[in-house]
Formats: structure tokens, C-alpha cells, sequence
């Protein structure tokens, strides 16, 4: 397990608080927040996040704040690089979003990109 790579991944207080809401809420609070780039998409490259208590050998893993875990994959690690995870809540839209500087083009939908 890689560790102390804290500039990979910047997480915001807003999206720290949601994240503790939702491990909370789903009882997991010892799992980390996995943030990750899958294939897929009408760009080609996809963003998720998910609720894990396994940290491979491989993993990249940091505290974001006290009590919250990030896990990147050393894949995902390459896309992820500077990125920024925030929370936004409007009428426009709620959720979890991704500042990525590697993009260098994404759908219009805003769900996938191509790096």
C-alpha cells in the first residue's frame, strides 16, 4: 500500500461532511471514500466513488481529514493526478463532482472525458 501521497486527490469540506453523512447513514464508518476512472462512457473514461474497507497492496491511501480515508487505484491514480472531489447542492443538480486539470475533453452530459 502506497501512502502519503496527499496532493494526488484534494477533497473539500462539503464533500468531507457528505462522505461522513453516507458512512454514517450505511453504518460503514471505518471504510475510505475509493475514487476511481473506469473505461466507459461517450468520451471514453468515467468517474466513481464508492464506500471501501479494502486497501489492495497497490492502493494509494491518505487521510483526508481525520476519520476519512481516500483509496485510488494506481490506474486511476494517473487520471486523477491534481484533481479536486466537491459536493454541489443547487436546483440545477446534486451530487459529488470531479475539478480534473487532465481533461482535455468531456460529453456534454459532464459524466465522462477523455484525458
Amino acid at each position: 500500500m502506497l501512502q502519503n501521497d496527499t496532493n494526488l486527490v484534494t477533497i473539500t469540506d462539503r464533500a468531507i461532511e457528505k462522505v461522513k453523512e453516507f458512512t454514517s447513514a450505511e453504518n460503514k464508518q471505518d471504510a475510505g471514500l475509493r475514487v476511481y476512472v473506469s473505461g466507459g462512457g461517450c468520451s471514453g473514461l468515467t468517474y466513481g466513488m464508492s464506500l471501501d474497507n479494502n486497501v489492495g497492496d497497490d492502493d494509494i491511501s491518505f487521510e483526508a481529514s481525520p476519520g476519512l480515508k481516500i483509496i485510488i487505484d494506481p490506474i486511476s491514480a494517473k487520471y486523477l493526478k491534481g484533481s479536486s472531489v466537491d459536493y454541489v447542492e443547487s436546483i440545477e443538480e446534486s451530487g459529488f463532482k470531479i475539478q480534473n486539470p487532465n481533461v482535455k475533453s468531456s460529453c456534454g452530459c459532464g459524466h465522462s472525458f477523455k484525458a
